[in-house]
């Protein structure tokens, strides 16, 4: 039995320690940094906690990069700023930076993707050499941002070898950059490069975009009110049924895109429409319970509903679009899962309102597409989109 004495010191310790813990300034000022919010909100407490912060020598740079987990993007900028103002001195006045931290940190697979980059910089810039060295071995990291710079060399090889008429060869390499790539650019000049080379490319597998649905509609999207108007596909999905729809009954069609970017065109369906609310439904069938991101490329207003379920909507026209201009995070369980899509078109006459519009896909958090277990073939061009009544 531990004796009165000892456990009364191993009190005072810990109350000592934990005391100190929450009276550390450097700790408070970067719970200040990680509070601060849009539009303003937090950034003068933000900017008083930066020029503490980097007052620190380049011990306190991991720290910083630690704190970014979990952190909003905003955040994330003060924290970057912070560290870098702190290596640019370092390196101004020709100290030494703790580059093994620096280097663990950027190792740790765990950490902020975006922290990390910015490690892999600071080595890059110090020991190039090293740097170099480790390329190779991030083609398959699980941050975007430190992949493409090892696609990137693979795609040079590539290139290499098919200016040495090595074609057999490029068309290899060019197939594991396109296996390893996931930003947009780099994807397009390994299939393009590819199909030069007289070698066809499913970009739309490659992605998980889902091309094969029924749609039905038009309904009314009058004076934007259709966005929160509850349509009877909301409450059920019956393919064989018939409704009352803006101009007239509607039913179920089937509809598959062939488009490599799995785009699918309500205006194909129904022509240039306004004030009108379309819906799109698909059944995806996974192997297992498992976490998957569903991503949205979409400038309509629009819902997405997972086994009946909403995710998130966003009522919103026409301010741009992109692949995976939304990032769902959900849980698709085994065997087969409903995918429901509303799609509202405003009142607007602009050239650039007409489009009638969404593409989506399934993947993991790095991107890789997660495939349905009994995908259809992609629909092919000689096809392309194609609407029929079910």
């Amino acid at each position: 039995m531990r004796s009165p004495n000892i456990i009364i010191l191993f009190l005072a310790t810990t109350l000592w320690a934990s005391a100190q813990a929450e009276s550390d300034p450097y700790a408070e000022a970067i719970s200040a940094i990680k509070a601060v919010q849009n539009e303003g909100a937090g950034n003068e407490e933000a900017s008083v906690a930066w020029k503490l912060l980097v007052q620190n020598d380049a011990s306190m740079v991991v720290t910083l990069l630690e704190s970014m987990s979990n952190t909003s993007g905003l955040a994330s900028n003060w924290l970057i700023s912070a560290a870098q103002t702190i290596v640019d001195r370092e390196l101004a006045n020709k100290s030494d930076l703790p580059l093994a931290s620096i280097g663990a940190f950027l190792m740790d697979t765990r950490q902020a993707p975006r922290a990390r980059r910015w490690a892999f910089e600071v080595v890059q810039r110090v020991d190039p050499d090293t740097a170099s060295k480790l390329v190779p071995g991030m083609l398959n990291d699980p941050s975007t941002e430190l992949r493409r710079d090892a696609v990137a060399g693979l795609l040079a090889q590539a290139d290499a070898l098919a200016g040495a008429e090595n074609t057999q060869g490029a068309s290899i390499v060019y197939r594991q950059a396109l296996g390893a790539a996931r930003d947009v650019d780099q994807i397009d000049t390994a299939s393009k490069a590819l199909s030069e080379l007289g070698e066809s490319v499913d970009l739309s597998e490659h992605f998980g975009f889902l091309t094969h649905w029924s749609v039905i509609g038009p309904f009314h999207n009058d004076g934007r009110s259709g966005f929160d108007e509850v349509f009877p596909p909301e409450t059920e999905i019956d393919l064989t049924a018939e409704y009352d729809g803006k101009a007239g009954k509607v039913k179920w069609s089937s509809f598959e895109t062939a488009d490599p970017y799995g785009m699918v065109d309500v205006n194909k369906a129904y022509g240039p429409l306004k004030e009108v609310t379309a819906f799109a439904y698909t059944e995806y069938t996974s192997a297992n319970d498992q976490p998957v991101e569903l991503r949205l490329g979409c400038k309509n207003g629009w819902k997405i509903w997972l086994n009946g379920e909403l995710v998130f909507g966003r009522d919103e026209y026409h301010r741009g679009m992109s692949i995976d201009q939304y990032k769902l995070p959900i849980s698709l369980k085994k065997g087969k899962n409903t995918l429901l899509v509303k799609l509202c078109q405003n009142e607007q006459e602009e050239d650039w309102t007409v489009q009638w519009q969404f593409q989506l896909r399934v993947c993991d958090a790095t991107g890789t597409a997660v495939l349905a277990s009994d995908r259809r073939p992609t629909p092919t061009e000689k096809r392309k989109s194609k609407l029929q009544n079910s």
